[in-house]
């Protein structure tokens, strides 16, 4: 299987109006791009391509749970592609709710063929992105995993900004030996320098934070 950052972006299209799905799908194929459609967001949870980089172009009204709600539930079903939603009866405190739960626009129908692209290539480029951060902590995780116990503690005090002789004195080791678990621990890490090992200690504290 490629790269997530190699595979073809798919535009999953929710909506209970057939004639708008297929007018959606018929805009986004014009365009290259590889399209589903969804009667209800029961009909795509049944998908098998959420995997797949892209974005969700989501109706507000629909039978059952409203996008709305759905966009926000999302995140709890370990779903995170991009949402653009579209409504016929948007105002403002929806549209707000909608940008404040992620969404990448907010289009009140009808809305002009270009706006939709637009804001498509936009969530995709963001979902590329993440999925490439994502990627790059996956990495680090598992550089970090090659690191010996004493290599561990000499990157954790360097990077917290302590010297070596700081840390020499802290572990009870001499600054020579810090030195070479030190030159270990970049070398594992493959960090260029000081401030690459800083970097990739706090993107290990933000991936154990989640």
């Amino acid at each position: 299987m490629p790269p997530a950052s190699e595979e073809p972006p798919i535009v999953h299209v929710v909506d209970d109006d057939e004639s708008l799905r297929q007018g959606l799908a018929s805009l986004f194929r014009s365009v290259g791009l590889d399209v589903r459609t969804y009667s209800s967001t029961e009909d795509f949870l049944q998908t098998d391509r959420l995997e797949a980089p892209g974005c969700i172009v989501l109706d507000i009204r629909l039978p059952g749970i409203s996008g709305l709600d759905f966009q926000e539930q999302l995140a709890e079903l370990g779903i995170r592609l991009p949402v653009i939603l579209m409504t016929g009866h948007g105002d403002i405190p929806m549209s707000v709710r909608a940008m404040k739960a992620g969404a990448v626009d907010f289009l009140p129908k009808p809305f002009r063929d270009q706006d939709m692209l637009d804001a498509v290539m936009v969530a995709i480029k963001r979902n590329r992105a993440e999925r490439e951060r994502e990627g790059q902590s996956l990495a680090t995780v598992d550089r970090y995993a090659t690191l010996s116990p004493r290599e561990r503690e000499v990157m954790a005090l360097v990077t917290a900004g302590k010297l070596n002789k700081q840390v020499a004195a802290e572990l009870g080791v001499s600054e020579v030996t810090v030195k070479i678990h030190r030159g270990a621990a970049m070398r594992k890490m493959g960090a260029r320098s000081l401030a690459d090992l800083v970097r990739m200690a706090d993107a290990l504290k933000e991936t154990k934070a989640r």
